[in-house]
């Protein structure tokens, strides 16, 4: 009988290996821009200094491999390249959530056929069982530990892929390349480097990559998690929210929901920022141009009010209360606020840029998926 389930259970254990690594080196599609729209905006012969703000169209197959999300990150500034907009210290950005979905390198490429997110969760712990266990041991007191230990599990394969990828886009370009976000436990910078500790929280995290394809300065941390985060993210101290002292002006990156918050804005406002950036990812399509359903997070902004809940649409709620409000309140004159756009699942996706200078947004033409777009200032 124990011989017949030790059989059994080898067996059961060969199937499992066989399924799990079934589907995972199978030839990608070439990655699609989906790109409309370039577009120079206040053209000047005699500005020196720009922002190209980066507004991609993921789709789940771009994350399979790091040769298809580079491939795909790539052709949007090599697209850039050709329209004379990358200069010496161009400032190149993109959103938020752009190197999260690298949880999916190396996966089963099945997984592009899921209709939603829970089932691409179920199955990457189904097929990674062993690797999900040890990830599972590392969490801390996170909500959400099925999400925090895929995180973590994949944490070093997606870090690689992040970092390769625009460290040699950078230093290839010679630009500046804020490259929007990405999940990882407890990530530190040393040397321009990056690093993580596997057993550490869970932080949404931005880097400034500088034309050498070294790291600069401290990990861009999210302050102000939202309601879909908090169950798996920590929040960091705004305090420490870091301005860069770049040769084109001090400069402010912030997350998404952080742009809400006067607190974001203080290392701003004390260290005379001229900059401010913002990496954002609005879920749900058409999201922006529904009625605003009051902010997502823990701590609402003081600034918010109760009777524009409803009332107003998210952009316009985006317009009254983050970057294009705030910024008023610094010394910063110009400002940048790029999303993420995507084909992913269930969760859908919204938004286009929003353009400052000297306090007032420019006009910008909307992209259908993908878009460029060049500040010059």
């Amino acid at each position: 009988m124990i011989r017949k389930f030790i059989t059994l259970f080898i067996l059961t254990i060969f199937i499992w290996l066989i399924w799990s690594f079934s589907g995972r080196n199978t030839p990608l599609p070439y990655p699609t821009t989906y790109l409309s729209v370039i577009e120079e905006i206040n053209p000047s012969d005699s500005l020196t200094r720009n922002i190209v703000g980066i507004q991609p169209f993921m789709e789940v197959t771009d994350y399979f491999s790091q040769q298809s999300f580079q491939a795909k990150i790539s052709e949007y500034i090599v697209a850039a390249d050709a329209e004379n907009l990358l200069k010496k210290n161009t400032l190149i950005v993109f959103p938020e959530y752009i190197g999260t979905w690298l949880l999916l390198i190396k996966e089963k490429h099945s997984l592009a056929e899921k209709s939603s997110l829970n089932e691409v969760i179920s199955t990457m712990i189904y097929s990674n069982a062993f690797d999900y266990f040890l990830g599972y041991l590392k969490t801390g007191d996170e909500e959400n530990k099925e999400v925090s230990s895929i995180f973590r599990m994949k944490a070093k394969a997606m870090l690689a892929a992040y970092y390769d990828t625009f460290s040699q886009l950078a230093l290839e370009t010679e630009t500046y390349i804020a490259a929007g976000s990405i999940v990882l436990p407890e990530p530190t910078v040393i040397n321009g480097e990056i690093f993580v500790k596997l057993n550490g929280p869970l932080y949404n995290a931005s880097f400034l990559f500088g034309p050498d394809g070294k790291v600069i300065g401290s990990p861009i941390l999210k302050a102000f998690p939202n309601s879909k985060e908090d169950p798996y993210l920590t929040a960091a101290t705004p305090e420490n929210l870091p301005i860069f002292d770049l040769p084109f002006g001090k400069t402010a990156i912030l997350l998404c929901d952080d742009s809400w918050h006067e607190e974001s804005y203080i290392n701003a406002i004390n260290e005379s920022a001229e900059i401010i950036l913002v990496s954002s990812f609005c879920t749900g399509n058409h999201s922006m141009t529904s009625k605003w359903n009051g902010y997502d997070g823990k701590k609402v902004s003081e600034m918010v009010e109760l009777e524009d809940v409803g009332n107003i649409t998210t952009i316009e709620a985006w317009e009254k209360y983050s970057l294009p409000s705030q910024i008023k309140n610094t010394k910063a004159q110009v400002g940048m606020n790029v999303f993420f756009r995507g084909d992913l699942w269930d969760i859908g996706s919204d938004g286009q840029p929003i353009v400052l200078l000297h306090n007032t947004m420019l006009p910008v033409t909307p992209a259908g998926k993908a878009g460029v777009w060049s500040l010059n200032f």
